[in-house]
């Protein structure tokens, strides 16, 4: 069972990303805020005079699980509406800029989600791989958003819970099966409230975005230099909108479209997942290996459908007691369609499964839900519903309004819209009610924001890139013909050069290039 809107990064990289003990830990709490960073800048005009201990506070830097990169606590208030009161922690990382060549200040990075550790990933990824270029002169820095990893995060269910959510039926054939999915998410939200009550109704993306101000400041930046993946892109346009004069250097890459309410985002990323699935089927009927036949895409859509329903009928067996039944099959196999490098794992998953074992195809699922071997899960998939049903109304609010839906999303997608659909109900019982709504981004008078899409996207689709570029008033599009999610550091010299240049030379790609 997936979590609604749920963005990521490719599954490569946040799989590493997933398994690194960074030992980055926070430090006790405490009201009070100590001042004296030089280089901060006061809090935005117009803000309570409050927020300044916050924007002047000294980071305590400090060495921490990989050598090369420091750690620091920074505070925040949990509310901003009340900045004298309660605060939160929040955990940041830095690798300082490598040189030669003229320091630009920092560049902070966020791999989406809602809910992938920013540290985890500068830790496994931005920070030793991002270009040598990008890293000489960049002090790379990322903050883990309220809520989520080391920044105390939104917890629901014990490892055994989580395991029995993920297997519920999410294609209900009736409605007894129709209820039992709503109690399964009435569990998790009633979980998620009971274990982090404090924090849910403030880890919005409005919130993380004025979160990445304060660290803007504290690090001594006159403006943020950015570059947010899936979500992340999100979140890079709200800092846009709450601080067009603050913002610098951003780079969205694989964007959402802050104009759409909840149930358009899921019917156009069932869709990309569509769009990314007939792509793996081309390729696959290609291979003699391929366990959907050698005849056709649309031929090869009607097996994995047949496959889906037998495994809903009964599970196959998986190993250490467990099963893989249709939720978590049909998991694994989306989860390969983020990078098309999974796509021969995919093959040999879906053969065993045929053949009666699940355990290769259940590692995928368990891959994207970032289940560890000990049957604990990170906290990826709480935070992503925590920011999510904050965020936006909900899709649904009731199964029948699904079902009234679900040949809408079926038509958008044979293979997933069911799944898809009923994944949409989650935010329908959630304990806090949203703070967010759908609206354009404009951001008027920030400098260039360079928008990436890439064409045969599953989880952001191309025309949310298009969309985004447009509603931005310095939005530029740069375009990437090919699959998989997220374009920057996947293998397009095109890609990455044009953006190599903007974040070195602030120069962004004509708009509309295409690589």
């Amino acid at each position: 069972m997936d979590t609604r809107r749920l963005l990521r990064t490719t599954a490569i990289t946040l799989a590493t990303v997933g398994l690194l003990a960074s030992g980055c830990t926070g430090e006790s709490s405490s009201p009070q805020v100590s001042g004296g960073s030089s280089g901060a800048s006061a809090p935005p005009a117009g803000a309570s005079p409050a927020l300044e201990p916050y924007y002047t506070q000294k980071l305590k830097w400090r060495a921490c699980g990989v050598p090369g990169f420091e750690c620091a606590t920074m505070k925040a208030p949990l509310d901003y509406a009340d900045p004298t009161g309660e605060t939160i922690d929040l955990a940041v990382a830095r690798k300082k800029a490598t040189g030669p060549g003229k320091r630009l200040g920092s560049l902070l990075v966020n791999p989406g989600g809602p809910g992938g550790s920013a540290i985890g990933y500068l830790q496994a990824y931005a920070g030793i791989g991002y270009p040598a270029p990008v890293r000489a002169q960049y002090d790379m820095v990322a903050i883990d958003p309220r809520g989520v990893a080391r920044s105390e995060p939104v917890e629901c269910l014990t490892g055994k819970e989580m395991d029995t959510y993920t297997q519920t039926d999410q294609t209900p054939d009736d409605t007894a099966e129709q209820k039992r999915l709503a109690a399964a998410y009435k569990k998790f939200a009633a979980g998620c409230k009971k274990r982090s009550g404090k924090v849910l109704p403030h880890v919005s993306t409005v919130e993380a975005a004025r979160d990445m101000d304060v660290l803007r400041a504290v690090l001594g930046d006159e403006k943020l230099s950015y570059v947010g993946a899936s979500y992340g892109t999100f979140l890079g346009a709200t800092y846009a909108e709450l601080f067009p004069d603050r913002a610098g250097r951003l780079v969205l890459d694989g964007a959402m479209d802050p104009a759409l309410a909840a149930r358009e985002v899921n019917r156009d990323q069932t869709a990309g997942f569509e769009t990314a699935f007939r792509s793996f089927a081309a390729d696959c009927i290609k291979q003699p290996d391929c366990p959907l036949g050698n005849k056709s895409v649309a031929d090869a859509s009607t097996r994995l459908k047949d496959f889906f329903k037998k495994l809903d009928e009964k599970p196959v067996p998986a190993g250490g007691g467990r099963v893989l039944g249709e939720s978590l099959a049909t998991t694994g196999v989306f989860t390969a369609m983020y990078d098309e490098s999974l796509w021969p794992q995919l093959r040999e998953a879906l053969n065993s499964a045929q053949a009666g074992d699940g355990a290769p195809l259940l590692a995928m699922a368990d891959t994207y839900f970032e289940r560890e071997s000990d049957g604990s899960y990170a906290n990826l998939m709480y935070a992503n519903a925590a920011v999510n049903c904050l965020d936006l109304p909900p899709a649904f609010t009731a199964p029948d309004g699904v079902q009234s839906a679900v040949k809408e999303f079926e038509k958008a997608s044979p293979v997933f819209g069911r799944s898809f659909a009923w994944a949409s109900l989650n935010c329908g019982y959630w304990p806090v009610p949203a703070t967010g709504k759908a609206h354009r981004i404009e951001a008027k008078g920030a400098d260039p924001i360079v928008v990436v899409g890439t064409t045969r996207d599953p989880a952001t689709p191309y025309k949310w890139a298009q969309s985004l570029a447009e509603q931005l008033s310095s939005g530029t599009l740069l375009t990437y013909d090919g699959d998989g999610h997220t374009a920057y550091g996947r293998g397009s010299d095109c890609i990455d050069t044009a953006i190599n240049t903007f974040l070195l030379e602030g120069k962004p790609p004509a708009d509309g290039k295409r690589c």
